[in-house]
């Protein structure tokens, strides 16, 4: 039987614009075949890499590339949320708390007006960065 999965863990990723940069950072080289202007070298050799291609990061360190159509099917970027709904989503977690308890609590008015708001407007939003994970909104 075919089942479905989704994949739960998180990459860094950066786009591939063509710039000095990034082609400094990365190592790349302007490749002599007609199809790829670039050329990426991975653990199995060089590969051509096309602006807008996904450069990928691991763990260890270690660069994979990820063709655009492709990374726009499989990633999406985590969710921005401010640094107080993050603090709520955390000390919820680490009390062993469920998301549930969070909205409760948000509807009960526990929260700061604001905060409870942000939560109550942005209720996708907190689901998706408590299951998934979350970006912190950078102060302006």
């Amino acid at each position: 039987m075919i089942k479905l999965y989704r994949k739960t863990g998180t990459i860094k990723a950066e786009q591939f614009d063509g710039s000095d940069e990034m082609i400094n950072k990365y190592h790349i080289e302007l490749n002599d075949a007609y199809m790829c202007p670039f050329r990426f070298e991975t653990p199995a050799g060089w590969i051509g890499i096309d602006l807008h291609d996904w450069i990928a990061t691991g763990v260890t360190g270690g660069h994979w590339l990820i063709s655009d159509n492709l990374f726009k099917k499989t990633y999406a970027e985590l969710p921005v949320i401010p640094e107080n709904v993050a603090y709520i989503i955390k000390q919820a977690k680490k009390g062993d708390y469920k998301l549930g308890w969070v909205f409760n609590a948000t509807y009960l008015g526990l929260w700061r007006v604001s905060v409870g708001n942000w939560i109550r407007t942005h209720a996708d939003t907190v689901a998706r960065a408590w299951l998934d994970g979350y970006q912190v909104e950078e102060d302006e």
